[in-house]
């Protein structure tokens, strides 16, 4: 078929069946890769939240807790619960348009807020912390009723004594931590001990949307330059190859006629001025078999 076309469309054909390979195998690769690094960058902001709100936790833990625990026996401040502050931290954090997509849960086994209950899948999460004590992060994508979410989790460890004092047994809590959640949750916990997993989720269309636009960009920029690329090589083309391949063309066609006195142009020494003196060559040779020939004929 593409002996039917100008060398100039062979040229343009064959580098954009180049272009649009290079385009398919360049879209592959960098969809693994970019996702990847989208994948990380999601993580890393998830990573930098976790540790505020463990900030948040340190902080209520040490300052808040002590100077209101002397008031949790006549009523229960939530406020000293550091996953409480963490919770609510967090919520306000969301708030904020550059992080509205953020998830943050303790999920614990055994907790003494209901709300904090790790699920199945979460479970399965703290399993393994608690199998593999020097495993410190867990990350991936898992299904949940809106949809698939990317999380990261780490271990969720009972850091001081002053946790056990809600639990470790129902007799040292404070009474109105038991007359807001009764004493059947939250307690024979043990100091150093994985009770749950904090994660940090966010909805999988943020890594994927965040992939696709540099996938888009990237190649966006590659098919600007490609295609620039191929209008030079055209210019190029045009003017280095296909010109002087139509004068000489028309030049023949004349001398083929009988007009002899005209000359193909040598403009170069690469294989276009090679083919122009091999045709001056062969006008110089036809100029004198033409001449023997008019000569016999005259003679005879």
């Amino acid at each position: 078929m593409l002996k039917n076309f100008s060398l100039r469309r062979k040229f343009t054909i064959l580098l954009t069946i180049i272009l649009v390979a290079g385009l398919t195998l360049s879209g592959l690769v960098l969809s693994s890769v970019l996702r990847q690094n989208a994948r990380n960058d999601v993580a890393a902001t998830g990573l930098i939240l976790m540790e505020a709100m463990g900030s948040v936790r340190e902080y209520t833990s040490t300052q808040i807790n002590p100077e209101l625990a002397d008031r949790l026996e006549e009523v229960f401040l939530p406020q000293t619960i550091p996953a409480y502050s963490a919770r609510e931290v967090f919520d306000l954090l969301r708030g904020h348009p550059e992080y509205r997509d953020f998830f943050y849960k303790e999920a614990t086994l055994n907790p003494t807020n209901l709300r904090d209950k790790a699920d199945g899948f979460e479970t399965q999460i703290v399993e393994r912390f608690r199998d593999n004590t020097s495993l410190r992060e867990v990350s991936g994508f898992r299904s949940v009723p809106s949809g698939k979410v990317f999380y990261i989790a780490r271990p969720l460890i009972v850091p001081s004594e002053t946790c056990l004092t809600c639990h470790s047994t129902p007799d040292r809590a404070p009474r109105s931590q038991i007359e807001r959640y009764g004493a059947a949750n939250g307690f024979g916990w043990q100091l150093n001990e994985i009770v749950g997993a904090r994660m940090v989720s966010v909805p999988a269309s943020r890594v994927i949307n965040k992939a696709n636009q540099s996938i888009l960009l990237i190649l966006g920029i590659v098919s600007g330059i490609f295609v620039a690329v191929i209008l030079l090589v055209n210019a190029i083309l045009n003017r280095q190859v296909i010109r002087p391949l139509k004068r000489m063309t028309r030049v023949a066609e004349e001398v083929s006629t009988g007009h002899t006195d005209l000359e193909f142009e040598q403009l170069s020494n690469d294989e276009i001025g090679n083919l122009a003196r091999a045709f001056k060559r062969m006008q110089l040779s036809l100029e004198i078999a033409l001449k023997r020939l008019n000569r016999n004929t005259h003679g005879g």
